[in-house]
């Protein structure tokens, strides 16, 4: 009787602890992020300083190498769910990643801006969906209440990384120049490599689900097709029944639920992303000296992934559980919801400096006011993306794993469209308040849609048995 009771705590202790071989994963996450966001730093910076881009010219490219690092993930889904798998995916594409790093830091002009660009928006994008999805891929189904913990870990490494190197990265660029700039960010991007090797023999591989003909798109054209046949009472997909099986149909309609849901929420990282283009732009013109000390404009950035180390265990462990016992459930689409509203007044606030800017003259007014819209950002950034990430997870059919990962990536290429286009035909000068004001307003509107949309949707569970 003891012995049973002794195995059975000893599975309980396995079933509430995480897989050993998460630490590859994370420790691969934390260094990729750092050669990420390192090199993203001082993009802005480097095109208008370097290459001499005009300030429309370097946000509209900005916005668009970030709109194809989350446009790639449809890719990588493919390979992964259809070809290679997560693993095999992630640890090729790791490779173009490296090279595209290698040509930025050689290759000192706009071709080689371009070319490298291009290959760390293959590499980097190609690998998201995967790694997400593969770090679910580690927890068994008595283990889904890790999932939350495991995800919040995950983005605290993420913003870990973020957090030195957008501090290092631009001050490397002062003194050493492009090549060294953007060659310590490749260095990393290896090592991540290599540390996601390591952990080969560990990994749960889920292998990939050959096509067998009742896919996403054959069962959405199957059901076009057959449209005529529709009867009373039957949904748009229920008529591809007669070709597809129910679980299929089924799995489908979970896509594309999930798909409507997401697509309000592009609007967010059309806000989020631009603390690398205006807010930097902004920052740049004002007074960047605070109490002796001499920032770049770039370096400002390193604000957001400290607060969110800061902030997701103070969500987590305090105003989630409080919310809780008031009973305010907090659902992730009521997070998602609130964090949208939140993001809309970051850039009020934004706004409010430019017009003290405006009045008072720019490098009158510290960047350090900054720190206010950078604290309200990453608040409606917790809420969102660490919610995303689990939400997206949970919602996705077994086969469907990496696309659905892949949409919720998608939101990120959608929503720097939007600021690369508005960038683009100049309607608002760049970094100016009716700029800051105009988005502001516009992710109000889509976080009451959200909301609405929300309201209707049907909440779903898939974990991996």
């Amino acid at each position: 009787m003891s012995q049973t009771i002794s195995s059975s705590a000893s599975l309980e202790a396995a079933d509430n602890k995480f897989p050993s071989q998460i630490k590859y994963i994370v420790g691969n996450e934390a260094c990729e992020r750092y050669s990420y966001y390192g090199m993203k730093s001082i993009l802005t910076v480097f095109m208008i300083q370097v290459l001499l881009f005009q300030e429309a010219d370097a946000t509209f490219t900005y916005h668009i190498f970030s709109s194809l690092c989350y446009f790639f993930p449809v890719l990588g889904a493919f390979i992964s769910d259809r070809i290679w798998g997560k693993y095999k995916t992630i640890l090729y594409l790791s490779l173009v990643y490296c090279a595209g790093h290698a040509v930025l830091s050689i290759w000192e002009n706009s071709t080689g801006l371009y070319v490298g660009l291009g290959l760390i928006a293959l590499g980097s994008g190609g690998i998201k969906p995967c790694v997400s999805a593969h770090v679910g891929d580690q927890f068994k189904a008595n283990q889904q209440h890790l999932l939350k913990k495991v995800y919040e870990l995950f983005y605290f490494m993420i913003n870990f990384g973020s957090f030195f190197s957008t501090l290092v990265t631009p001050w490397t660029l002062k003194h050493y120049g492009p090549s060294v700039a953007f060659g310590i960010p490749g260095v990393l991007m290896f090592f991540a490599t290599i540390v996601f090797w390591m952990g080969r023999k560990e990994f749960v591989h889920v292998p990939p689900t050959k096509s067998d003909g009742h896919g996403f798109f054959a069962v959405l054209f199957s059901a076009m097709g057959n449209q005529s046949k529709r009867k009373a009472g039957q949904s748009f997909l229920d008529v591809a029944e007669g070709e597809h099986t129910k679980e299929h149909i089924e799995a489908t309609k979970s896509v594309l639920d999930i798909a409507k849901l997401f697509a309000a929420i592009s609007v967010f990282w059309a806000l989020f992303d631009q603390h690398g283009s205006s807010w930097v732009i902004q920052a740049s013109k004002m007074n960047l000296n605070f109490m002796g000390m001499q920032f770049e404009a770039s370096q400002i950035a390193a604000w957001n992934p400290i607060m969110v180390m800061g902030l997701i265990p103070l969500f987590s462990m305090g105003l989630y559980p409080l919310l809780d016992k008031m009973g305010l459930k907090t659902t992730p689409i009521r997070r998602i919801t609130w964090g949208m509203f939140v993001a809309a007044a970051s850039f009020v606030i934004i706004a409010l400096i430019q017009v003290s800017m405006d009045t008072t003259g720019e490098s009158n007014v510290n960047v350090m006011w900054q720190f206010f819209p950078y604290l309200v950002i990453t608040m409606a950034e917790v809420m969102i993306s660490i919610t995303g990430l689990e939400f997206a997870y949970t919602q996705a059919p077994r086969a469907m794993k990496s696309s659905v990962m892949s949409i919720w990536l998608l939101t990120v290429f959608f929503g720097n469209l939007i600021t690369a286009y508005v960038a683009k035909i100049n309607f608002f000068p760049i970094a100016s308040t009716g700029y800051f004001l105009f988005f502001a307003a516009l992710m109000g509107i889509f976080a009451l849609i959200f909301w609405y949309m929300g309201s209707k949707y049907k909440v779903k569970n898939y974990m991996e048995k």
